[in-house]
């Protein structure tokens, strides 16, 4: 079954279920997963609906910061519990030490040897990590090694 026939499928279990919360969250993916296609004009694969529930998960990561400095806990709250629905469309995340190790090989395989090579390794990294982990993480991390 397809990533995007799940996704289809789990709003007609929300809608049965009459969870409104969930299917609200799932109804957003859903319309931006089609607003993607109409503006492309492309049927998405498996890779791009990740890529759409990536970005759909970053931006309600920022949201639920600015949310928190502005003292708002109830909106931090409600765009805390689509990242938790959205979340479950994406891969396990990697831990800590994989993503150590993950970054340890593209840098090999870069052959970074400095700070200037970090637009040779990023590339990498991100076709390895695809919706496997946070590229902000990774990208601080890779630049922290290549300082040091």
């Amino acid at each position: 079954m397809s990533l995007k026939q799940r996704i289809q499928d789990d709003m007609k279990a929300a809608l049965r279920a009459k969870d409104s919360a969930r299917l609200s969250a799932v109804r957003l993916l859903i319309a931006a997963i089609k607003q993607r296609e109409i503006d492309d004009r492309i049927e998405l694969d498996d890779a791009g609906v990740l890529a759409t529930v990536e970005k759909l998960v970053k931006q309600r990561r920022d949201s639920a910061s600015q949310y928190d400095a502005a003292n708002r806990p109830d909106l931090a709250a409600n765009e805390r519990f689509e990242i938790e629905v959205l979340s479950a469309y994406l891969p396990t995340q990697l831990t800590d030490a994989e993503l150590d190790a993950e970054i340890a090989a593209a840098i090999a395989e870069a052959g970074a040897t400095g700070i200037a090579d970090l637009g040779r390794v990023m590339p990498q990294l991100k076709a390895r990590l695809a919706g496997r982990a946070d590229m902000a993480e990774a990208s601080r991390r890779v630049r922290a090694r290549l300082s040091a």
